[in-house]
């Protein structure tokens, strides 16, 4: 039988909100725009959906199968987030993709929207709370990511361009900051 819990997918939704931080990630994702013209929402949202979903229930066991552990992937994921920090806050390029009508699928719903942190909250969730619940809050906040992702425009444009470099850099410290206790709190576990 489904366990479904509305106080359990309520969490979890706040949970995973937090750490995807759609709201936050605008600047970047106005960023983004800029540079490669067109993001694809629709395509964005679903991948990164889609790599949640597979990885709620095979991400533990893959990274076993190719011997990494959960704090070595979120201590690679932090470094990703590092630079796209810098970039934001220091106005330089260190991405370059190659394609760049590929930036809804990389760097976008991975790893800025399903990154390390994701992933490695999904796992910790998945021993906590009810796997039917997860994904449900999962779809929620993806419902959230697409919205987001469809009206930054109008977002960007509400902000002015002054505004806008406000919000990056500040964003950018943000990230930063983040991407600092990702790493802090899982380096710990690759010398134990």
């Amino acid at each position: 039988m489904l366990e479904i819990d509305f106080k359990e997918i309520i969490t979890v939704s706040m949970v995973l909100f937090a750490v995807i931080d759609i709201v936050g990630s605008i600047p970047i994702i106005v960023n983004l725009r800029a540079k490669v013209g067109h993001i694809e929402s629709e395509k964005a949202s679903i991948v990164a959906g889609a790599i949640m979903i597979v990885f709620l229930f095979v991400g533990e066991g893959l990274l076993n199968l190719i011997g990494i552990d959960v704090h070595s992937f979120a201590v690679a994921g932090s470094f990703v987030l590092f630079f796209l920090a810098l970039e934001m806050i220091l106005g330089i390029r260190i991405y370059r993709d190659e394609e760049p009508g590929s930036a809804s699928i990389v760097p976008l719903a991975f790893p800025l929207i399903a990154g390390a942190g994701t992933m490695t909250t999904l796992l910790s969730l998945r021993s906590q709370f009810h796997t039917i619940n997860i994904i449900i809050a999962i779809l929620l906040n993806i419902i959230l990511v697409y919205v987001v992702l469809k009206s930054s425009k109008k977002i960007e444009n509400l902000l002015g361009e002054n505004g806008l470099g406000v919000v990056r850099k500040t964003f950018g410290v943000i990230l930063l900051a983040i991407a600092v206790k990702l790493f802090a709190a899982n380096v710990k576990g690759l010398f134990v």
